[in-house]
């Protein structure tokens, strides 16, 4: 090896293989097709509370934060995505506390997902709970 070459520092190997680790075991399937397996989602919005009162009007998609959002009472729920010109990756889905049981999880996720449909793009549901929301859509 000559001085030139460059030697990455222990936290650069870990973050490099975690990033191909993670590309190996993300689940992608397409916008048609359910997941063939869930992990165990956060408690976004919690079976029977109310996932019924948002919906995916109420979602905004911020582009340049790449991610789903919906503000209420000064807070923001999100869905962060990653785009790539053949796919969609959905990574992590965060409500805070005080808005959870309003189902703006589910009204991120089917906007998501919608978005995703319209634009013909692949569906890499990273994300626990969307996991599990293509799951509940698909039964």
């Amino acid at each position: 090896m000559s001085s030139s070459d460059h030697h990455h520092t222990p936290e650069e190997e870990r973050r490099i293989r975690e990033a191909a680790l993670d590309e190996t075991i993300a689940e992608s399937f397409p916008a048609s097709d359910p997941p063939s397996s869930l992990p165990n989602p956060d408690e976004h919005d919690a079976e029977g509370s109310g996932a019924e009162d948002a919906n995916v009007a109420d979602v905004r998609d911020n582009r340049e934060a790449s991610r789903f959002e919906i503000e209420s009472a000064g807070a923001v729920a999100f869905l962060n995505y990653v785009r790539k010109p053949d796919s969609m990756v959905f990574v992590h889905t965060e409500v805070p506390k005080a808005l959870r049981g309003r189902g703006l999880a589910h009204a991120l996720a089917g906007a998501g997902l919608e978005t995703a449909r319209r634009e013909g793009l692949r569906i890499v549901a990273q994300c626990p709970f969307v996991r599990k929301y293509l799951q509940e859509r698909s039964g």
